[in-house]
This record gives C-alpha cells, sequence and structure tokens, in this order.
C-alpha cells in the first residue's frame, strides 16, 4: 500500500547486550522497554520492528533509537520498505509461513 508521494518504511531494531550484571540487566530492560514505548513489537528474541508512514518518521525513530543506546552492547538498526518486508521468508520448522500482515495504520488526507 502507498499513498502518492509516501513510502511506508519499516524499521528493525536487532541487538545483543551484556546480561552478565545487575546494572547491565537493568540497561537491557530500559532499552527493550524504550523500544516496546516507541511503537516497535518482538518479532524474535532482541529483533525489534516497527511500521512508520514514511521514510522521515522512520529516519525519526531511528535517531530515537540512537538517543537511547545502552552503554555496552551492539544495537543494529535497519531501513526497509513495505515491498521489500513482503519478500521475507519466514520459517517454522521446515515449513513455509506467510508473512505477518503490516499493522494497520491511520492515513490523514
Amino acid at each position: 500500500m502507498q499513498l502518492s508521494g509516501y513510502r511506508f518504511m519499516w524499521v528493525m531494531a536487532m541487538f545483543d547486550l551484556p546480561t552478565d550484571t545487575k546494572p547491565a540487566r537493568k540497561a537491557y530492560w530500559h532499552f527493550r522497554k524504550f523500544l516496546l514505548n516507541d511503537g516497535f513489537t518482538q518479532m524474535q528474541y532482541s529483533v525489534y520492528v516497527r511500521h512508520c508512514s514514511s521514510e522521515e518518521n522512520a529516519n525519526v525513530h531511528v535517531q530515537r533509537v540512537e538517543r537511547h543506546l545502552p552503554p555496552d552492547g551492539e544495537v543494529r538498526v535497519l531501513k526497509f520498505t513495505d515491498k521489500q518486508y513482503e519478500r521475507m521468508h519466514v520459517f517454522w520448522g521446515k515449513m513455509r509461513k506467510p508473512t505477518e500482515e503490516p499493522q494497520g495504520q491511520l492515513a490523514l488526507f
């Protein structure tokens, strides 16, 4: 789905954060809570995605992730279009499952 001039985007945050100490676990949970509060949903363990209404909106959320980075560990952020998301292959065991539908977005024109 695309409105003229708009390109719906996805933002994916993937991370490996240490959890070996109490402060590290606290930083992990703060980062995870930030992602959930910012509209991300958990796709897999340590992989969160968010649907955005435009590339500009996706950039805003990438900047928010950058501002909330924990002190240690690795965080990677990937932006991609709805069309690219549709091309994802999802396997459950040896069976292929259909890719989830994007969340409904409120469009104002």
